[in-house]
């Protein structure tokens, strides 16, 4: 690619540029037109469209002075301040507008571009003096945008003090000290503005990508009650209505008790569905352990339910309660079973629940694609995040078993408890 191609790629990029910067301040505008026609203050946190190398150029007129001189001849050798004055305006919007994009703008050729503009800036104002000094203050902010660090300010002194050691020595020492000061105002100032813009931006992009997450979260949480609460609750339902429908023929009571059961759980599904959409729902333990015998009896699985130690926290009620809500699901729908023990343990420093059977002692499956974070698999996660653990898998003596273990008093489940069933 020639040099002439790169030129016109270059430009129909800036002119793109441009028009994108357009674009999105009008769209700007209109959001604030907007919210001051509702009444409502615009909105102060949206920083409007980025900044490109466009803000940049109106600085360019500093330099009107010695354009003006080559028109009036007032320049020696024209043909070389012209050359000269042209190459540098190219470095300067070069720069710029590599200045803007951090990769661009750490990259060696920003870099050697900068140093050649300021070898170009040490000809010009040694060489012409006058109004060329002023090229100093536009290599200043041609500085300032494109080294923005710790050696910021080192460089920007060392520029101000070359500066004006050459323009003492080309124009004089009263224009020492001006040139020096405006050279190192404008890196600085420079290198402020926009450093603060460009951190006010990824403050901005780190909010909206919390919220996002925040969002995704809610999701997730929502997801993983909606499995577990449907997942138990219809299991209850249907074998609820096995029995019923077992029972029907030779005994119409039992068998309407077990209707009345099934309506007596869909409506707490109801409620639960409600709270969970909300979700401030809070499992209870004992409800749990209540459910769990009636639906396993239902199930003809015979249920063994022992507890002992200390009362348990809400919150660890809460996170156990699930446990058993999800262990004993997989046990009337997975198991084979006729017989499951439930043994919950508090001390003063660990609770420990037990969910035993005496079934094939398979795993169950897993989850689809797509709805990872169900089942044990999301109660592992739970536990994990509230300083416990979980653990399921065969049982020595047969069958299946399910363990959770956790912290009895511990910050991070008192934390944890105040969003559950929302940990991921």
């Amino acid at each position: 690619m020639t040099v002439w191609s790169r030129a016109r790629c270059q430009a129909r990029a800036w002119q793109t540029a441009r028009i994108e910067w357009k674009a999105e301040h009008e769209r700007f505008k209109a959001a604030q037109q907007a919210a001051r026609e509702k009444g409502g203050a615009p909105d102060v946190d949206h920083p409007g469209p980025p900044p490109t190398g466009f803000a940049l150029l109106p600085w360019l007129l500093m330099g009107m002075g010695s354009f003006s001189n080559l028109l009036q001849g007032k320049t020696p050798n024209p043909l070389i301040g012209s050359l000269g004055l042209f190459v540098f305006n190219s470095l300067y919007i070069y720069i710029t507008f590599r200045s803007f994009d951090r990769d661009k703008r750490e990259a060696v050729r920003t870099r050697v571009a900068l140093l050649v503009m300021g070898l170009l800036t040490t000809g010009l104002a040694a060489g012409y003096g006058g109004n060329w000094l002023m090229f100093f203050p536009l290599l200043g902010l041609a500085t300032g945008a494109t080294l923005r660090g710790p050696w910021l300010g080192r460089t920007g002194l060392l520029l101000a003090a070359y500066a004006a050691a050459i323009s003492g020595l080309r124009g004089g020492w009263n224009d020492a000290a001006n040139i020096g000061y405006a050279t190192f105002l404008s890196s600085m100032v420079t290198a402020a503005i926009l450093g603060l813009s460009e951190v006010v931006r990824e403050l901005r992009a780190a909010r909206e990508e919390l919220a996002r997450r925040a969002v995704e979260k809610e999701r997730l949480r929502f997801s993983r009650d909606l499995h577990d609460l449907l997942g138990h609750t219809l299991s209850v339902i249907v074998v609820k209505s096995e029995a019923a429908r077992r029972l029907a023929p030779r005994n119409m009571d039992a068998a309407l008790g077990q209707i009345a059961d099934i309506e007596s759980v869909g409506r707490q599904a109801l409620t639960e569905i409600r709270e969970a959409v909300t979700g401030y729902r809070e499992g209870s333990l004992a409800t749990e352990l209540t459910r769990a015998r009636s639906a396993l009896s239902a199930a003809s699985v015979e249920p063994v339910i022992r507890q002992s130690g200390t009362p348990l926290a809400p919150q660890t009620e809460a996170l156990l309660g699930w446990v058993v809500r999800e262990a004993v699901t997989n046990v009337v729908r997975h198991s084979g079973a006729s017989r499951c023990e439930i043994t919950v343990e508090s001390g003063t420093e660990q609770a420990r629940l037990t969910v035993t059977d005496n079934g094939t002692g398979e795993p169950v499956s897993r989850p689809r694609e797509g709805i990872g974070g169900t089942g044990l698999k999301g109660l592992t996660e739970r536990l994990a995040a509230a300083g416990g653990s979980l653990t399921a898998g065969p049982s020595p003596r047969g069958g299946f078993s399910v363990t959770a273990e956790l912290p009895v008093e511990s910050a991070e489940l008192t934390d944890f408890a105040i969003t559950a069933p929302r940990a991921s």
